[in-house]
Formats: structure tokens, sequence, C-alpha cells
């Protein structure tokens, strides 16, 4: 068996906090930059629309902050409704379409009015090259909320939640009783809890049922009030079987059954 070497796990951890920081820093720096793009080209388009000199500044605010703050709230109503995620997602679709045109007709013009006197592109290079600016802007602060999410120091599994990870959930018709924790399965008591796959006789004569054969029996029964498990008709129907079971194993045998039946309820909703 490998030996485990606490040094170079307490190593490898400073160098993967170092670099998820490292990552942080320049995708920031990366949209700090394409803001910067994006901004000059707006704020020329804000001047051109005869919006006051004074509130020119707004205007890139308006449009590209509107995409950071959106993208933000895509990931955190990640587990909303389908319908409240589309809405938001077309509004940060609207905005960064805004963006990008803006961006695309102010490189257009300025190619269309301005003397060339070195490299000269046509308006569709100098277009596709303007949209760069928003859609980087975009990416980088969706790269950045990502990142920053992932938790650094993850946190141990602890027995209770490997419990969970490995313990299968009930569906719909299925023919064994689930698992459970070795910790959480009570102490059977010898005289009324028959071990499975081994018959025992009653006083009565009548030969004990097995748990499987008591789960098998209890799924055939009809539901109790409510629409319950009932361990009455459980054991009307495993004594109309020949055989006897007693209270404990009736008792074990109708909570799985519960359990069986409510996560089934659950699914089909």
């Amino acid at each position: 068996m490998p030996s485990h070497n606490p040094a170079r796990t307490t190593s490898a951890q400073p160098f993967r906090i170092s670099l998820a920081e490292a990552i942080r820093t320049g995708v920031a720096l990366m949209a700090l930059a394409a803001f910067a793009l994006s901004y000059d080209a707006l704020r020329q388009m804000a001047t051109a629309s005869h919006i006051h000199p004074a509130l020119t500044y707004a205007f890139p605010l308006v449009i590209d902050g509107f995409i950071a703050i959106g993208i933000g709230s895509l990931l955190v109503l990640r587990t909303a409704h389908l319908r409240a995620r589309l809405y938001v997602a077309g509004l940060v679709s609207l905005a960064t379409a805004t963006s990008i045109w803006a961006n695309v007709l102010h490189a257009v013009r300025l190619n269309q009015q301005t003397g060339h006197t070195g490299l000269l592109l046509d308006d569709v290079t100098v277009g596709v090259i303007s949209a760069i600016a928003p859609l980087a802007l975009a990416g980088a602060v969706h790269l950045y909320l990502i990142v920053q999410r992932r938790p650094a120091h993850p946190e141990p599994q602890t027995p209770a939640a490997i419990n969970r990870l490995l313990r299968p959930r009930p569906g719909r018709g299925s023919a064994a009783p689930q698992p459970q924790p070795v910790e959480e399965v009570a102490q059977p008591q010898p005289e009324q809890v028959a071990e499975p796959g081994k018959q025992t006789v009653e006083r009565s004569g009548q030969p004990s049922a097995t748990y499987e054969q008591v789960v098998e029996i209890g799924r055939t029964a009809p539901l109790g009030r409510g629409g319950r498990v009932s361990r009455r008709r459980m054991e009307e129907a495993v004594r109309a079987k020949g055989l006897g079971a007693g209270k404990d194993l009736l008792e074990r045998a109708k909570k799985d059954l519960q359990a069986e039946l409510d996560a089934a309820q659950a699914d089909a909703a």
C-alpha cells in the first residue's frame, strides 16, 4: 500500500491556491482591458448621439456594466425556474448584442471617414476586430465568477457524507430493499427478526417469513389510510401466504417500503 506523504500534500495545496489567485488576477486584468476598449468606443457613440457631454461616461457603464451584472445573476439563478433563467439570459444577450453593434458601427464609420496613410482594412475586418472587446469582456466576467466560486480549500468528506453518496436511491419497482449504513441500523431482536435468507418456525407452527419475503409480499398489499403503507395489511398479506412475521420485522419492512413509495412519488412529481 503506498504511503501517504503529508509534506507533499502541504506543499501542493499552496501551489493550487496561488495558481487560482493568478488566474483570477489575469482574468480581472483582461476584463479591465476589454472594458477600457469598449468604453472608448461606446463613449464616442454617446457623444455622436448628442448625449450631454457630462453624462457620456455613463453610457458605457449602463451597457457593459449590465452585461457583467447579468452574467453574475445567471450564475446565482442557476437553480431557479427555467422561465426566470431564460428571462435573465435574454437581457444579457440583448445587452451584449447592443455593445457589439455599437462597437462595430463605431469602427466601421471611423474606417469610412478617416483618411488612410498606413494599413488599410475593409469594413468587415474592422467590424470583426471591434467586436472582440465586448465579447472578451463578457467571457472574462463569466470566467472570473466561475473561478471565484470554486473553493480553494475543498471540504473533507465525512463518513456521513460518504454514506449519503454511496446509498442508492430507491427507484420504481425496485426488487430489493435499500441498504442502510451499519451505524444507522438498529440491532434486531433475536426472537422477532428473522435473518435474511433464513426461515424459522414460530410457536404457532407457521414458518416465519424472511425479511425479503415480507418486503416482496408488502409491495402487493393494499395501502392504508392516506395512501401510506399499513403494517396491519402487510401482516394480513403475509399470513395469507401461510407465513408469520414478528412485529419488529413488519415495522422495519414498513419503513423501507414507505421510503420507497415516497421516493417514487417524488420522482413522478
